[in-house]
């Protein structure tokens, strides 16, 4: 090799020393703050299923219903997208995917309700046997991949209840053998930071009297009122929760009818795209971008019931919504009624197939230091391109096959250029 030219410099390593050291706080509170992504699984939504509801046969009995709706309303490929409006290339892929998805997994995640849906009588043996059956299916293996409950929220009239119904449920799974991986508890209706910081005391309670490893229980946030997204003076509220978590905050889940009830829109006009969803959402997604806390759209209310017409309708509106939401990267959901899980499912799917191929060559380019294609590709674009290809793999909508074909990339490789912060992809660095 010929001798390196010598480049010229004007300042002293000290510089460059005194530099690093002074900014060294903020480098460990980057860390803390914004660790990014977790890069686990996100689910695609959240079955919401009453307390007194739920039985051993609930996911089973969603996926029939769901089958059951297809086979009445749309048999084939060719009918559901034209109801969907999807191209003559989609439709039988996309259907063929949902029917299979609902036949294998129709549920990924799902929520027991003891808040504003539970209208049980007994509230203690239904959290008993909510837990019983939790552990029950996560042995047998007929568990949804996340499950959990939403009890009720910390404000006074409600706190004690709530308190007892999370002691019971998670007490019921130590008994049944210890708390399952995709345990998932949902705390409703959270207006002050320090409603976060008493739940996380409670979770450090329970852990420390069951002998748990310090931090092992999560949950996530619903945002259903004014004062989670603006705080009285001026700041963003939901950003306080998320520090008030102390890193046990895995989701925040958008209330679409009780925040837009709190902001006084009219009951028709209650919908996850109006003006005033966006807004918290936006805010939402802004104060947990490089978290790992993760977004969740809320739902709608509009149920695929009646004759065939209405189940059109109704499956039109959701697809919409949920492609709408998909576009806003909100890649997860509530989901109310069987009827809504093969529409899911389509936009889901749709929307990953239909760019499936351009975000495999985009990315295949970048890894491969290839130029001359239509886009200019940077890090971070690698990143969203790889967090895109896996979001598809994780739900269904593709095979590991077709995207190691079509990328050239093992799945290690591509786990690689989704997780790496800012300032770590390039390339070269596998």
């Amino acid at each position: 090799m010929g001798q390196q030219e010598k480049v010229a410099t004007s300042l002293a390593g000290a510089v460059s020393e005194g530099i690093s050291a002074s900014l060294a706080p903020v480098d460990a509170e980057l860390e803390r703050r914004y660790p990014g992504d977790p890069g686990t699984r996100q689910p695609v939504h959240t079955v919401y299923v009453p307390g007194e509801l739920f039985g051993a046969d609930t996911i089973r009995t969603w996926g029939d219903q769901a089958l059951k709706a297809l086979d009445e309303h749309a048999p084939d490929a060719a009918s559901f997208a034209s109801v969907l409006g999807l191209s003559d290339e989609l439709a039988v892929p996309v259907y063929d995917r949902v029917r299979a998805k609902l036949e294998r997994e129709p549920v990924e995640d799902l929520r027991i309700d003891f808040e504003d849906g539970y209208k049980g009588a007994n509230e203690d043996q239904d959290a008993a046997r909510a837990a019983r059956l939790v552990a029950e299916a996560c042995k047998n293996g007929t568990a949804a991949p996340y499950m959990g409950i939403r009890m009720k929220c910390f404000e006074e009239n409600v706190r004690d209840r709530a308190i007892r119904t999370l002691d019971i449920f998670l007490s019921g799974l130590m008994e049944a053998g210890g708390l399952p991986d995709g345990l998932v508890l949902t705390l409703p209706k959270v207006t002050y930071p320090e409603q976060v910081t008493a739940m996380v005391r409670l979770l450090e309670e329970f852990e420390k009297a069951r002998g748990l490893e310090p931090g092992r229980i999560g949950f996530e946030i619903q945002i259903e009122t004014s004062q989670s997204i603006l705080a009285a003076d001026g700041t963003a509220t939901v950003a306080r929760m998320i520090d008030a978590a102390a890193g046990r905050a895995t989701g925040l889940h958008y209330g679409t009818f009780d925040y837009s009830a709190c902001l006084g829109v009219s009951a028709a006009y209650q919908t996850s795209d109006h003006p005033a969803a966006d807004h918290a959402k936006a805010i939402m997604q802004v104060a947990a971008a490089g978290t790992g806390v993760r977004v969740s759209d809320g739902s709608t209310n509009v149920l695929p019931v009646g004759t065939t017409e209405k189940v059109h309708d109704a499956w039109r509106l959701h697809y919409g919504l949920t492609r709408r939401a998909l576009a806003r990267a909100y890649y997860q959901g509530w989901d109310m009624h069987p009827g809504h899980i093969p529409t899911r499912y389509a936009a889901v799917f749709a929307f990953y197939r239909e760019g499936f191929e351009q975000a495999a060559a985009r990315l295949s380019a970048y890894a491969a230091h290839r130029e001359g294609g239509d886009v200019a590709d940077e890090p971070a674009s690698a990143k969203a391109l790889a967090g895109y290809l896996l979001r598809g793999l994780d739900c269904g909508a593709l095979d590991a096959g077709e995207v190691t074909r079509l990328t050239g990339l093992t799945l290690a490789r591509l786990q690689h250029f989704s997780g790496p912060r800012r300032g770590d992809l390039t390339p070269s660095a596998q």
